[in-house]
């Protein structure tokens, strides 16, 4: 293992779930860069592959989960119940780990702000710690303002009221709000309140963003808010990253692409988590059929209530598309989105994946399934104007309408343009003199004097 070192040791604690893991490494891979020893904390439950960083040091904790049991959880029980389990468990880690120092000191801790107990376990050892926000700082603004939302009375969302704007946090609706459905709500709003109370609390937080694509919500942050914020993304843009990935990608993908027209394929994936209804599938993937476009589609396997895998589909599905649909069970999604001829994505639009389309300059069809997604969207949709919105439910006539605005009309065009200059404003916030750049400058100016 490479070790460097020379600006002292950081170490990063992840929560264990794909959207989450995948940050944090881009993250420790860019202070690896500007001469850090990286040690990754992380638990034994979808635990990253050492063998794709071999500059990083890792190590397991553990976190007291079965199989079986994870695979039953929502992700808040998850988050949750890691919580309680793994305080004692990080606590003998760090004990270990600081009291073995020799040559390379420890800087600072940078976990997932949804790991509330590792606050009280770093200012034990009297250690500075900074929070990785893994989603927009749009997100997290609507996310802080969730007690007023309350208070005022847009929460919990009644069905009268979807479509009525909330003036407090533009462009929202009340259907737009980051809130899930689930059988204990008061346990949502206390995860969510300790999110927002660990990044108050923390030395600062560290968003993948950038100024530009954000810059009110960056404003309003920084004025409502007492820690410093550091938008210092898109990560994955500072260089070629190896991949975080929790499931092996089908590279039969980029081959299948190559052979498709410049910007004619429909790119469709619903990330590492959400899942849809069997009649939403179908009516999805009858949209895909009648559409007349290529597709590459990630069918994860899990992802259908109720099925394996394919055999939800159409009778006949595969025979009629032919070798215009390409189904695959997981994709490289950064060279797909890469590929000159993918011509729009059809995302849930979680954060990791819609600043990716927004890199590579590809419009969107947004299909948010929970929580922060439906923020993610509306911004996509309402303030930078770079995709268009499936909503008020899936239906096939639906789905072709989207499909063709996007993809052959002139207003498709103009939205394309958007997010090409998107691409652009991306790439210049990580050169010299750009906002990512600039704040990732000040991130270690303060962390080396924490």
């Amino acid at each position: 293992m490479a070790d460097k070192g020379g600006r002292g040791r950081l170490l990063f604690f992840p929560l264990p779930l794909q959207g989450h893991v995948t940050p944090m490494l881009q993250l420790a891979e860019i202070f690896y860069s500007k001469g850090f020893s990286i040690t990754i904390i992380h638990t034994r439950y979808n635990s990253p592959n050492p063998s794709s960083y071999p500059n990083f040091t890792f190590l397991p904790i553990s976190d007291g989960f079965s199989e079986k049991k994870t695979s039953e959880l929502s992700i808040f029980a998850l988050a949750s119940i890691l919580n309680v389990n793994c305080l004692d468990p990080f606590k003998d880690c760090l004990t270990d780990l600081l009291s073995g120092e020799s040559k390379v000191h420890t800087t600072c801790l940078i976990s997932d702000t949804v790991l509330h107990f590792t606050r009280e376990v770093a200012e034990s050892f009297k250690l500075p710690r900074f929070v990785l926000r893994t989603s927009g700082v749009g997100v997290f603004r609507a996310f802080a303002a969730i007690p007023l939302l309350r208070e005022k009375g847009y929460l919990p969302i009644q069905a009268s009221r979807l479509e009525e704007p909330v003036p407090e946090l533009p462009p929202l609706r009340v259907k737009d709000l980051p809130v899930i459905n689930v059988p204990n709500a008061e346990m949502f709003y206390q995860l969510i309140a300790g999110l927002v109370n660990e990044a108050r609390t923390s030395s600062g937080v560290i968003f993948n963003s950038f100024e530009e694509l954000e810059q009110s919500a960056v404003a309003a942050v920084r004025q409502e808010f007492p820690t410093p914020i550091f938008p210092v993304g898109p990560f994955h843009q500072y260089f070629p990253s190896a991949s975080s990935s929790l499931v092996q990608p089908d590279e039969t993908s980029i081959s299948w692409l190559d052979k498709q027209a410049p910007k004619s394929v429909i790119y469709v994936s619903f990330g590492s988590i959400a899942a849809v209804k069997e009649n939403e599938f179908l009516e999805i993937a009858w949209g895909l059929a009648n559409c007349k476009h290529p597709f590459l589609w990630v069918i994860r396997p899990g992802s259908i209530h109720g099925s394996q895998w394919l055999e939800s589909l159409p009778s006949g599905f595969l025979d009629m598309v032919g070798e215009r649909g390409h189904i695959v069970k997981w994709a490289p999604q950064l060279e797909v989105l890469a590929h000159p001829a993918v011509g729009a994505f059809w995302t849930h639009n979680g954060w990791n994946s819609t600043l990716e389309s927004i890199c590579a300059g590809v419009p969107m069809i947004c299909m948010p399934c929970f929580t922060d997604q439906f923020v993610i969207a509306r911004y996509v949709t309402h303030v930078w104007k770079v995709g268009v919105q499936l909503d008020n439910g899936l239906e096939r006539k639906t789905i072709v309408e989207v499909i063709r605005k996007l993809m052959d009309n002139e207003e498709g065009e103009e939205i394309r343009n958007r997010v090409v200059d998107f691409k652009e404003k991306a790439n210049v916030s990580l050169r010299h003199g750009g906002s990512s750049h600039g704040t990732l400058e000040n991130l270690i100016s303060c962390i080396s004097s924490s």
